[in-house]
């Protein structure tokens, strides 16, 4: 008999193998890369992850899920190092005169401006295209 995780049974007691569960935040370190077990700060597989490999294309796209119906825009796609994206995040903060973040690899800019930040982006000389509706 096997568990969701591919782990036997025998009897009463389970075999333990590697399962998908693990550690993904401390309250020491924050946030936990579930692939190399490290800080996401200091995370060594950042670069073979889906998230960090792109095509070279930023997208632009505006989302209002989870948000009570408030619209946020997105900026996915940006090959960056955390320096240089929280960076490029505050000026296009400034340049759309509201608020934001970034989240793991995306920036955040509260309200819809995808047309301003298209702009910036292609006047700063990347490839951006608008995602979503």
């Amino acid at each position: 008999m096997l568990d969701l995780c591919g782990n036997g049974f025998i009897g009463e007691l389970m075999v333990k193998d590697k399962c998908n569960s693990g550690l993904v935040f401390s309250t020491e370190h924050g946030r936990m890369c579930p692939a190399c077990k490290r800080p996401a700060a200091q995370c060594t597989c950042l670069s073979k992850s889906p998230a960090g490999v792109g095509d070279g294309v930023v997208r632009v796209s505006c989302e209002t899920k989870g948000r009570k119906g408030k619209g946020v825009t997105l900026i996915r796609g940006c090959a960056l190092d955390s320096a240089a994206l929280k960076k490029l995040a505050k000026q296009l903060k400034q340049k759309c005169g509201s608020g934001g973040t970034v989240k793991q690899g995306v920036i955040e800019v509260q309200g819809d401006h995808r047309d301003v930040v298209i702009d910036d982006l292609k006047g700063r000389g990347f490839s951006v295209k608008r995602s979503g509706g």
